[in-house]
Formats: structure tokens, sequence, C-alpha cells
């Protein structure tokens, strides 16, 4: 009980729930994190090693990121029972507060090490629990002059691989238990009747949380809702509904180069087989690009994609095999279909449906936000493909070098199409295509099935001899090969063969379909240093034509090239020298990452024809001035009259605004295909004049604690003027009346509560020395500058989402204007704004 003394002399039994501190010797390598919200927020980390749970304090909670190295405090060793406790411990003892069940899992030394490196301070370990995984690090610090003896200091750090991310990761999206499902306030609250911490954070917030029940229950009456809360953060929703059917998937155009210009998304070309992944809960098919239903071939894909529960989906994506440097190897895929070597992954990259919603007519960028929202951050079989947006020459250099086969790019703005287009477009490193195979001929040794595979393409309807291949076979494919070929057999070629290529030569049904990469065709069209990949069964003999890369000139320009922007030379932003052809610059560029906001949601526009401050005004309505690159949508006013609201779907929409003086995009919470129902509630902090930005700061953080505590997950965004927006993204199942009502409540809430800070007033009078918490932008017709947004403010600030893990670096909520277009882009695909903005989450029942 050594091990143990020191837990059970800090407890009273008879008034805490925790479990008394007895030995376990089972030693079955546990790990668990317990929240603990005690004096302090903090993350209890612990490791089962010698029948106890050694443990440590970590105050900012575990991260992702590699360069994050969070301070670690030894705690006493706590027993293994305790691995299950979730509740609350009484005020006044030790560690009063309430105690969530995070994390939990398994741990293991590296290979090479051991357990008894923490004795060394220096535990290098893997982690597979439900959140953490991958490799970490602790490593104890020295002890500083004067620190209270007996105390020890350790870091906690993620070790990069492919389950690092960003800081906000863990701790800002998973919210709830792993053992409940429930918040820190469900918990604290303690439906069960356990101690309860009623008052905790004062009756003003308590009123709140007891009113939610009530809202929550509001939203179930109405149509469509009932589905109760969701987890947060990345978590998925319960699916439930019919399995999407299968749609035929886009294609990409082969073109000599790469597309240069911000309109375009760049990813990387996977070597493996194309799957449409047909999902709704427990229910998963997988189909090839041809409609074939793989799911059986590809069965351990499926079973984790049911195990994600996600709502009916229609994804699509590439599954591959990794070979021994960790490089997708069509080879190897081929060996996992077959039960060999080592097993699948999904790399995802569209999203075509979601619960119901045909996603096609969106954005390349918008319908990949969704996707990102929907898959977990880190899984070990299903991953969200990552883009970046220009820079597309780097890309495919890293590829080419990596002795990949290329890159995918797409323009940002496209919607998705059943068919081959120019808005996806491949760029190969090396040429590989697909070819029909048309007969085979006998090798005159013995070692070998045969000495080469006649080949052929279709062209004009017909199918046209293309040359040999002899190289790239191993044991296992000629047995295979052959195998197919006696079942085949047939008298004559399926093509027109040359008479020299004809001797020896033995003839088989065109049906087999071939990969084959090769360096050129020679002048008489066939193939020359040809090599063989491997063959292509999720494709159809009779599709196989030849691929001339086009010249990537002779691409379709963006429509927003046919925008023209007249007087680009108007100064519009005096102090900054900032021109209307500078703006619509900034517009063109950044249009992948505004987009995804501003698409296809009413839009009113802050129009300042002769720039800043000279006569601007907002526009709602469109006279018919705009052009057909902006749209409409009608709106029912309060008055019962309906109106057309403007809506824009791409970059060309965007500069035709611009042209017309536009300066601000503002938008509402909900979007065209449901104005009803928000996907978001935003808190715009709007502090008084002279109070200083740490102010307003502050407050943020404080109303992300209040949110969190009750399960919801959100994301700061500075506006660009005075203050900071904390978004909060939602399921669109609740209507206006509702989101509008439950944000009222939480700002009254926290004015009440906190009244020298606070005030959700609007009136001036009221707020003098405090931060307005406008909750007004949730309500039906309101709307709020959309992210990436200029601003018609000095030196055209805009507004930018962060991470929370930066908030406190910035001094001003203007910190970036239109001239940072780079670091805007650059920063957009980093790992602090992976998944900014997307969670699948609904208003609280608690």
């Amino acid at each position: 009980m050594a091990g143990l003394s020191e837990y059970n002399r800090k407890r009273d039994f008879k008034k805490t729930r925790e479990p008394a501190g007895k030995l376990d010797p089972s030693n079955r390598h546990r790990f668990i994190v317990q929240k603990h919200d005690a004096t302090r927020l903090h993350y209890d980390f612990r490791l089962e090693m010698d029948g106890v749970l050694k443990s440590w304090a970590v105050t900012r909670g575990p991260s992702l990121d590699p360069a994050d190295k969070r301070l670690a405090v030894r705690t006493e060793d706590h027993p293994i029972s305790y691995a299950e406790f979730e509740g609350s411990i009484p005020e006044g003892e030790y560690g009063g507060g309430t105690v969530m069940l995070w994390d939990k899992g398994s741990w293991a030394p590296i290979e090479g090490k051991s357990e008894k490196d923490l004795e060394k301070g220096h535990l290098h370990f893997t982690l597979d629990g439900e959140r953490m995984k991958g490799e970490w690090l602790l490593i104890r610090l020295k002890p500083r002059p004067g620190e209270k003896r007996g105390r020890e200091n350790w870091l906690l750090r993620k070790i990069d691989d492919e389950a690092a991310g960003g800081s906000d990761d863990l701790v800002a999206r998973e919210l709830t238990s792993v053992k409940t499902g429930r918040t820190m306030a469900e918990i604290a609250a303690d439906r069960k009747g356990e101690t309860s911490l009623k008052g905790k954070r004062g009756k003003a917030f308590d009123a709140l949380m007891a009113k939610a029940e009530s809202h929550a229950a509001e939203v179930s009456r109405r149509p469509g809702g009932g589905r109760g809360r969701k987890r947060s953060g990345n978590a998925l929703a319960p699916g439930s509904g019919k399995v999407p059917a299968f749609r035929k998937p886009q294609l990409a155009t082969l073109v000599d180069s790469v597309p240069t210009g911000s309109a375009w998304i760049h990813e990387i070309k996977f070597d493996g087989y194309r799957a449409l992944v047909a999902a709704a809960g427990g229910k998963v098919k997988i189909y090839t690009r041809s409609g074939l239903d793989w799911t059986e071939k590809f069965q351990p894909v499926a079973d984790a994609i049911a195990a994600l529960d996600l709502p009916p989906a229609l994804i699509d994506g590439e599954i591959v095999s990794l070979d021994e440097q960790g490089n997708p190897s069509f080879s190897a895929l081929q060996k996992a279909i077959k039960g060999e070597g080592g097993g699948f992954e999904l790399f995802a990259f569209d999203l075509l449906s979601l619960d119901g919603q045909d996603l096609t007519g969106l954005g390349t960028v918008e319908r990949k936000t969704r996707l990102a929202g929907l898959l977990p951050d880190q899984h070990p079989m299903i991953h969200y493909a990552d883009h970046v947006i220009g820079a597309g020459e780097k890309l495919y250099a890293a590829m080419c070098r990596a002795g990949q086969e290329g890159i995918i790019s797409k323009r940002a703005d496209a919607i998705y199409r059943g068919d081959r287009s120019t808005s996806w477009l491949k760029v190969k490193c090396t040429r590989r295509q697909e070819f029909v195979i048309i007969g085979w001929s006998r090798s005159d040794k013995s070692s070998r099935r045969f000495r080469a595979l006649l080949l052929a393409q279709h062209k004009d309807g017909k199918l046209v001899y293309a040359g040999k291949v002899g190289t790239g076979f191993n044991q296992d494919s000629m047995e295979m090969l052959t195998a197919k070929f006696e079942k085949r057999a047939r008298e004559t070629p399926a093509a027109d063969v040359p008479r020299a290529e004809r001797r020896g030569a033995h003839w088989i049904e065109p049906d087999l379909v071939a990969e084959i990469a090769f360096a050129e065709f020679t002048h008489d069209d066939v193939l020359r240093q040809a090599s063989f990949i491997g063959l292509r069964s999720d494709k159809k003999a009779a599709e196989v034509r030849r691929e001339e890369p086009m010249p990537v000139e002779q691409v379709d320009k963006p429509e927003d090239s046919d925008v023209k922007i007249t007087n680009p030379d108007r100064v519009i932003f005096p102090e900054a020298k900032v021109t209307k052809g500078d703006l619509a610059g900034y517009y063109r560029t950044i249009a992948p990452l505004i987009l995804p906001w501003l698409a296809h949601r009413p839009v009113s526009l802050v129009r300042c024809p002769q720039g800043r401050g000279k006569q601007c005004f907002f526009q709602k309505h469109d006279s018919g001035s705009f052009g057909d690159h902006v749209h409409h949508v009608p709106i029912r006013e309060k008055d019962g009259q309906t109106e057309d609201y403007l809506y824009l779907d791409d970059a060309a929409g965007i500069l035709a605004c611009v042209q017309m003086g536009t300066i601000e995009f503002h938008i509402w919470g909900s979007r065209v295909q449901d104005i009803e129902k928000p996907d978001r509630m935003i808190f715009d902090l709007d502090p008084d004049v002279g109070l200083d930005f740490a102010d307003v700061k502050k407050a943020a953080k404080d109303i992300r604690t209040m949110l969190a505590d009750i399960g919801l997950v959100s994301f700061p965004m500075l506006s660009g003027g005075k203050g900071i927006h904390v978004v909060v993204p939602l399921r669109p199942e609740a209507e206006w009346p509702v989101v509008k009502d439950f944000s009222h409540r939480f700002a009254e809430a926290l004015a009440q509560a906190e009244p020298e800070r606070f005030v959700a007033n609007m009136a001036k009078a009221k707020r003098v020395g405090r931060i307005f918490i406008d909750y007004l932008r949730n309500q039906r017709g309101a709307t709020a500058v959309v992210p990436y947004g200029a601003r018609a403010r000095e030196n055209a600030p805009v507004a930018v989402p962060i991470g929370w893990e930066e908030l406190d670096g910035f001094d001003k909520a203007g910190a970036f204007t239109i001239r940072d277009t780079k670091t805007l882009l650059k920063r957009a695909t980093s790992r602090t704004l992976k998944g900014w903005g997307v969670a699948d989450q609904s208003l609280p029942n608690l």
C-alpha cells in the first residue's frame, strides 16, 4: 500500500465517492485522462504502472502540436479503480470539483525502451486511446532554485507523426465524457442524484443551465427536431436513414503542367482504387468508379466507416495500401485485396451528399469544408485528404521527388460533375495509362510463363494495337495472369496487330485492363520502355482510351476572368493607398478561403462607390445592376411580403460586387437551402471606447469556457473592427427564435453574473466601460461580417479566423489587412486553423 498511502491520506472516503486505494497487480498498461475542474481546470494524465496509476496534472491539457511542451506536475499515485471514476468531489475536500473521464485506452513504451525509464526522468511511449494516439514523451525537468520541495515538474509533448495536429485539436473540441457522453455542466448538475455543484459559477449561469432544457425540448417539438445533443467538435452525429445511391464520379483531365493561381487547389494523386463510400450509420457500401459494389473486398474500410456512425453521406475518395516506405503503392493494394501484406486506408477528398442534402452544386472548397467536419481528426484508416491553395508546383515537385504518381488540381469554386471536365486536372510525374490485354507471347525461358503481353486501346470505336510490355512482372503476377489467360483464349486477335508482332502470339478476349508505366509513344504509336504495374479490375475495357495531355493553357479560364473591374486605379483606402484594383485582387486571390463561409448564404453588402467613408451604404436587395454572377433568393419579410435577397456562389460573384463598389460582405447565419434554420451562433464582443483589447480577449476566453462547460465548441475571429466574434457552429435543426432566445439568455446570464464587465443591452448609455455581448446577430435577417472579408475601415483591415491558442498574441482586431494575402493563404492550411469553424453539435439538452 506504500504507493497509495499519500492518496488515502488526503481523502475522507465518508465524504467523497472516489474509490479507496488498493494495489492492483494486473498491469494491463491502461492509460486514462480525467478533466478536472477543481481550484483550476486541468487534465489528470495517468499511466498504469506497478499496480497503480502514475499521475500528472497537465495544466493546459494535452496538445497534438509537437511544438507544444505542456507542463505536467507529478501528483500522488492513484488506484487502478480510479480509471472509471467520473462525478463530483465535494467542495472543501481535496480536489473538490467536477471530474470527467475524458480519454482512455492503452499505452506501451516504444520498442527498445522500458517503463523503468520513468525513474530516469524520460519516458517515450505510444498511446492508443479514443482521443490521444501515437507517440508521446514525458520529460522530467530539473528543480529550480527555491522550488517547493518534493514537487516534480515534467513536460508532456507529442512526437510528430500521423496522429499529430494542432494545439486546440483536443481540449478545445473534445468536450464530452468518453464514458457517459456528458459535458462538464451535466456532470456537475449530476442528473443521477450525485453531489451537485450548483451555484459554482453564479446564480445567473445556473439559471441559464436550468432553462436550457426547456429550449432543447422546444427544438424537439419542431419539425426536424428531437435528435438530441450531438457530441462536440469532430465527433459525429448518430447515423440514421437510407444509404445514398451510387453517383457517377467526377473525372480529371490530363494536362501537361500545373495550373497557376489561387483559383486552384491541389491534392496528392493517390495510387489506389477510386471509391465512392455510401454510409448511413452502421450501413455502408463501397462502390468503384464504374459502380461495382466492392464492399466485401474493402470490408475493413466499410467496418471502420460503420463504426463512425455517420449520418447519410456519399463520400468520394481513394483507397490505398502503403508500401514498406509508407507510400501508396498499387502493387501493395493488390496484395492487400488478396489478403496478403498490409491493410487499407481511405483518403476522402469530396462529399457529394449529407443527411439527404445534395452538395454537388456547392464549390469544391465548400464541400471539402463540410467533409472535414464529418470525419474524425485522427483515425488509423480513414483520412481527410488535405489540399494546398495555389503553390501547386511545389506540391507537384515534392510528389515527383518522392516517386509518387502526381497531383490533382481542382477549381476551388467548381461544382461537382459526374463526368470528365477541366475543372479537375491531373498532372502526372510519370506516364501511366490503362491498356486492354489482347494477347501474350510464350517465353523461351522455363522460369517465365510468358515473355510479353500485347496491348491495345480504343480509338474511334475500335481497339487499336499499342505495343508490348515485358517487364514489371514477378512470379505471383505471372501465375495470376496465366490462369486468367487460360479461361479467355480465342483464335484471332481483337485488334489489327502487325504481322511481325503476331509470331508466337496467343490471343485472349479483350476484357482485362492493365495499368502500364512507359516512357513515351513512338512515331508508330506503340509503347516504349513499358512496365507492368497491375490489373485494374475496377475499370471496364470498353472505357480504355489513350490520354494525351492537354496544354494547360487551353483549359477554360475561370469565370471571374470575364468580370471587368473599371477604374482599378481609384484609391478607396486613402491612408493605405489601396485601390479598387487592389481590393479586387485580394478577393480574387482569397476566394478559396472566403467562399466556404460566403457562398449560398443571403448576403448584405457595404458599398462605398467613392471609397471608404464616403457615403457608404448597406444593400441586401438587387435592382438588377450586378449582372448574372450575383443571384437571388426570395425571403418572406415580417409584413408577409417576399423580397429577393442577394447571394453568391463563386469568385465571379464576389468580383461583380466589388466592381459595383462593395468593400464588405455580411452574411446570414443560415443558407439559402434552409433559410429558417441557422447553422451557427455568434457572440460579437463589442467593447466600449477606451477599453483595452486585452479586456476583449479575456472576455472571449471566458465565454469559450462557459460554452465548453455546456458542450459547445467555439472558434474566435478577429473582426477587423474593434472586437472579437466567438463563432459557435450548429447543426441546422433549431429555428431562428430558438437560437436567438438561447443566445439572449446566455448573454444575459453573463451580464448578470459580472455586470461590471458585460452588458447585454445595446443602449449606448448602459455600455459605458463594459463589453456589449451582441447576441442580436442570431436573429432572422441579422448579419455578421464574413471570415476573410475586408472592412471599410482605416488601412483596409480584414476579419480573420484565428486559433484560441493564438489569441494572446494579437493586440488589435485589425491585425491583418488586404496586404497580407500570402500570409492568410499560408495560415489557412496550418495545423492551427485545421477544422476552424466546423463542429457537429446542437444546442445543449441539460
